[in-house]
C-alpha cells in the first residue's frame, strides 16, 4: 500500500529536489558546451582570439545579470511551475541555436546559404577576409548566448522558490545543496561528454544533443510539479511537515505565509533592506570566480599544459548540533568554505610537478563554491517571506552576473596582453602570468565577500514588513 493509504508521511518533496537537480545539471551542461569546444573546434574555424571569447562570455554574463533582475519577478508572477517551464524552454532553444551560427556565418561570408555543417566549414575556408568571419561569427554567438542567458536566469529563482514551497527552513540548505550540486555534476559530466560528441559528430551536434535534454525535462515537470497543498502525491502529514514554520511564525507574531499569498515586491522596497545588499555583494564577488573556472579552465589547461578538451575533465552540523539560528549557522559554514579557495594560489606553483595537482586544487575550490552557494542562496529564504524569494534571488543573480562580466571580459583582454607582451609577474611569464593574476583574485574573493556580508547583516533579522 502507498504512504497515502497507510498514514505514513509521503516524501514527494524529495522528488521535487531530484527534478531541480536535473534542471541545474542540464543548465550547467548547456552553458559549458562553448567553453569545451571553442579552443579546439570553433576558434580554428572562426579565427577567434582570447579577447573574442572573453567578449562572448562577458556579454553572456551581462545578459544573465540583467535577465536575473527580471527573472525573479517573472517567476514570482508566473509562479513556480509555469515560470520554470518558460525558463528551461527558452534556454534549451538558445543552446540549440549555437549550432546554426556556423551555417549563418558561412552563408553571409560566402554570399550563399548552405544546408550542411560540412558545407559551412568549406564555405568559411574559402573566404579570405578573416576579420569578417570573426565579426559575423562573434555577433551570431553573442545572440545565441543572449537567448541562453535569458532562459538560464530563471533556473535559480525558480529552484529556490520551489525549495521554499516544499521544505521547512531547517531543511532548505540541505535541499538546496542537493539541487545545487547539479552545477558541479554538470561541470563534471561536461568534459566527459561534450568534447567527444564534438570530435565524433562536429561541435554543432554537441550543442544540439545537450540542448535537447531540457525539452525532455519539461515533459516530466508538467506532470510532477504542483503546489504542495494541491499535489495528490503529498499527504496531510507531509504537508504539515512542509508548513511547520507557519505555526512557529504565528506564535512569534510573524506574518504567516498564506497571508502573503499573491503579494508582489517592488525593486525599490527590496533594496531598502541590508539583507538584500548583503546577498547581492556576496554574489557579486564570488559568482565570477565560479564562472571563470567554468569558462576558462579548459583553455588554461590547453594553453599552459597542452591538454585538449578530451583530456581535461557542514551547515547541518552548525544548525542541528550547535542549535544556532539559520543565519548564524549558514554564515559559519560559509566562513569555513571561504578558506578553501585560498588553495588556488598553489595551483600554478604545484603544476610544475604534475598537471593533475592544479586540476585537483581547482576541483576542491569548485566544490567549496557549491557549498558556499547553497548556503548563500538559503539566506534569502531564511530571512525573506516566500512571496519575495524570487525577486531577491534575482537581484543577487544580477549582481553575480555583473561580477562575472568583469572577470570574464578582463581575463580575455589580460591573457592576450600577457601573451603578446610576454608579461612578467611574480616569476611567471606570458599567458601564465595572466592566469596567476586572476587566480589571486579568485583565492581571496570569498573571504572578502563574507566579511562584507557579515558587516551588513551581523545577526539574524527576519523580514516581516514586505
Amino acid at each position: 500500500m502507498s504512504n497515502l493509504q497507510t498514514g505514513k508521511m509521503t516524501n514527494h518533496r524529495w522528488t521535487i529536489v531530484v527534478m531541480l537537480f536535473m534542471a541545474t545539471t542540464v543548465n550547467y551542461l548547456d552553458r559549458q558546451v562553448l567553453s569545451l569546444t571553442w579552443a579546439d573546434f570553433i576558434a580554428p574555424e572562426f579565427h577567434w582570439t582570447n579577447s573574442d571569447y572573453g567578449t562572448i562570455t562577458g556579454l553572456f554574463s551581462i545578459f544573465y545579470a540583467v535577465s536575473m533582475l527580471f527573472a525573479g519577478k517573472f517567476i514570482d508572477w508566473m509562479d513556480t511551475k509555469k515560470g520554470f517551464l518558460w525558463a528551461i524552454g527558452v534556454w534549451s532553444l538558445g543552446a540549440v541555436m549555437h549550432a546554426f551560427c556556423g551555417l549563418l556565418t558561412a552563408g553571409i561570408t560566402a554570399g550563399e546559404w548552405t544546408v550542411s555543417f560540412s558545407g559551412a566549414r568549406q564555405a568559411i575556408g574559402a573566404v579570405g577576409d578573416a576579420s569578417l568571419v570573426i565579426s559575423v561569427s562573434v555577433t551570431l554567438f553573442v545572440f545565441a548566448r543572449l537567448v541562453l542567458a535569458i532562459g538560464e536566469a530563471g533556473n535559480f529563482p525558480a529552484a529556490i522558490k520551489a525549495t521554499a514551497e516544499y521544505f521547512p527552513k531547517k531543511d532548505r540548505a540541505y535541499a538546496t545543496s542537493i539541487f545545487n550540486s547539479g552545477a558541479q555534476i554538470g561541470a563534471l559530466l561536461a568534459p566527459l561528454t561534450i568534447p567527444f560528441i564534438a570530435k565524433a559528430w562536429g561541435w554543432e551536434m554537441a550543442f544540439i544533443v545537450i540542448g535537447a535534454l531540457g525539452f525532455i525535462w519539461m515533459g516530466f515537470w508538467v506532470f510532477i510539479y504542483h503546489k504542495p497543498e494541491r499535489n495528490k502525491k503529498v499527504n496531510a502529514l507531509e504537508l504539515a511537515y512542509i508548513n511547520q514554520d507557519d505555526a512557529t511564525d504565528a506564535t512569534e507574531g510573524r506574518v504567516k505565509a498564506d497571508e502573503n499569498a499573491g503579494r508582489k515586491v517592488s525593486f525599490n522596497k527590496a533594496f531598502k533592506y541590508k539583507q538584500t545588499w548583503s546577498f547581492a555583494v556576496g554574489k557579486f564577488l564570488t559568482d565570477g570566480v565560479w564562472w571563470f573556472l567554468l569558462f576558462w579552465i579548459p583553455a588554461y589547461l590547453s594553453s599552459v599544459y597542452g591538454l585538449d578538451s578530451t583530456q581535461s575533465a557542514p551547515h547541518a552540523y552548525f544548525m542541528e548540533k550547535k542549535k544556532l539560528d539559520p543565519y548564524r549557522g549558514r554564515m559559519r559554514a560559509m566562513l569555513l568554505f571561504a578558506f578553501f579557495p585560498l588553495l588556488i594560489l598553489l595551483a600554478q606553483p604545484l603544476g610544475g610537478y604534475s598537471v593533475w595537482l592544479p586540476v585537483i586544487i581547482i576541483g576542491i575550490a569548485a566544490a567549496a563554491h557549491q557549498s558556499w552557494s547553497a548556503n548563500i542562496f538559503t539566506t534569502v529564504s531564511d530571512m525573506f517571506p516566500k512571496h519575495a524569494v524570487g525577486t531577491i534571488t534575482g537581484i543577487g543573480g544580477m549582481a553575480g552576473g555583473v561580477g562575472s562580466f568583469f572577470i570574464n571580459k578582463s581575463s580575455g583582454v589580460l591573457f592576450d596582453h600577457a601573451a603578446n607582451t610576454n608579461l612578467k609577474f611574480l616569476g611567471y611569464e606570458g599567458i601564465e602570468s595572466g592566469y596567476f593574476i586572476i587566480f589571486i583574485f579568485c583565492a581571496v574573493a570569498y573571504l572578502l565577500g563574507w566579511t562584507i556580508m557579515k558587516a551588513l547583516v551581523p545577526k539574524y533579522q527576519l523580514i516581516t514588513d514586505m
